[in-house]
């Protein structure tokens, strides 16, 4: 049996890439989507080694919820992102003036 601890790290090594990502590539969007999906699976790990240590099922029931949550997200943002790409030719963020408000 791995250790609870093990999950820890892996989940928080997650977070920490997923969080450095949104930090340094903020220009591209699909980029960005890809490191919020890392941070939702970061929480998941943690959700599930926490439900499998304390013999609960609620949170492995809860990542289901959490799953279903961020598949709707990555396909309205890719829509968006299509959508923008086809009226502008492009998908830099910092070029993109509409969305301010």
């Amino acid at each position: 049996m791995i250790p609870l601890e093990y999950y820890i790290y892996l989940s928080s090594v997650m977070f920490a890439i997923s969080l450095t990502g949104i930090i340094l590539h903020r220009r591209n969007v699909i980029f960005l989507l890809m490191c919020i999906e890392l941070m939702l699976l970061a929480a998941n790990t943690n959700f599930i080694a926490f439900s499998e240590s304390i013999s609960e099922i609620s949170g492995e029931i809860f990542v289901f919820f959490v799953l279903t949550v961020a598949a709707a997200e990555a396909a309205i943002g890719l829509t968006i992102i299509v959508l923008i790409y086809r009226q502008k030719n492009n998908i830099d963020i910092q070029e993109l003036t509409e969305l301010k408000g």
